[in-house]
């Protein structure tokens, strides 16, 4: 895809810095900070985002995926989209906990998730450690929110970049914790940037039906290679190196995203969703669907529906 920049023909350049494009979506929701008595609970539920749930004071057991954690003050619990969890006291004492959920498109950056399988980060230590100061800075401006009046678009986006902030320090945890350094030439990043955008387009295009050859075709990632002169496996090679997956996966990733935005929404029928985004009926769609997540698109919009009835009431 074109960079929407276009450097002028006119004159000459003595020195210039251009940076690459930034085409980033970030969705926020239940963002909020709660302190609970010894009693309270919070039923098991999952939801299609992640969320990072970071104790203030106190303690609180979380079960994940049917395994204990027992976090405390300082402690970060970090949660994969679709993990089934519950928490409550973790002592018997009341307890003040803030919690984030949020989905963002940026590839390399779910990369750096995905290849995070640690659910706990304990205070004082590695990634816990890194991110408490932006942690500790969005609990405030959402504290500063919630007892305003009313909310402002400055403290809005001032929220969203305390968020972006958080986000930063979380894909450099990411690393750290992992062991992943990404040791790519300017070239090859470039390259990687270039295939990136040809794909985000495949996805945000207006979707065309499928047909039953469409896997057969790489998707078009051989039309991309052909294109940009360079080989299909080159081009899944660079691709990998940069971002930690394959082009086919990044495009799963993306679809997926887009499915479980279209589920969350109850005005669309599965069958509406399948079509708007191209497959050939809705059978094709849930047997996809399920591939990729695990679950049926049934079953996943009935889990969502559920934990948002669920905050609602606990609210």
């Amino acid at each position: 895809m074109a960079s929407s920049f276009i450097p002028p023909s006119f004159g000459r350049s003595i020195s210039e810095s251009i940076i690459p494009d930034v085409k980033t979506t970030l969705n926020l929701f239940g963002i909020h900070w709660r302190k609970v008595d010894g009693e309270w609970s919070y039923p098991v539920h999952s939801h299609p985002q992640y969320e990072m749930n970071y104790v203030l004071e106190g303690e609180q057991a979380f079960i994940v995926n049917n395994k204990a954690y027992q976090q405390r003050a300082g402690d970060l619990v970090l949660l994969r989209p679709g993990a089934l969890h519950a928490s409550r006291s973790g002592n018997g004492k009341p307890f003040t906990y803030f919690c984030i959920h949020f989905d963002m498109d940026d590839p390399l950056f779910l990369s750096m998730l995905s290849r995070m399988e640690q659910v706990l980060f304990k205070a004082g230590t590695g990634a816990a450690e890194q991110l408490r100061p932006a942690l500790l800075k969005l609990v405030e401006l959402s504290r500063g929110m919630a007892e305003a009046e009313g909310t402002s678009f400055a403290k809005r986006m001032g929220l969203q970049a305390a968020v972006f902030e958080l986000f930063g320090q979380l894909g450099e945890a990411c690393l750290a914790e992992s062991g992943l350094h990404f040791k790519v030439s300017d070239q090859k990043a470039e390259l990687a940037r270039h295939i990136q955008n040809r794909l985000q387009s495949m996805v945000f295009q207006q979707f065309k039906p499928m047909d039953a050859h469409a896997n057969e075709r790489s998707l078009g990632i051989a039309d991309i290679a052909a294109d940009l002169g360079i080989s299909s496996s080159y081009c899944n090679r660079v691709f990998k190196q940069v971002f930690g997956m394959s082009p086919r996966e990044y495009l799963s990733v993306q679809m997926l995203h887009e499915a479980k935005m279209l589920l969350s929404d109850p005005r669309l029928t599965v069958n509406q969703i399948s079509v708007i985004l191209g497959y050939r009926d809705i059978a094709h769609f849930s047997r996809q669907f399920k591939r990729w997540h695990g679950q049926a698109p049934t079953e996943f919009r009935r889990l969502y529906m559920d934990s948002q009835a669920s905050d609602e009431t606990l609210r």
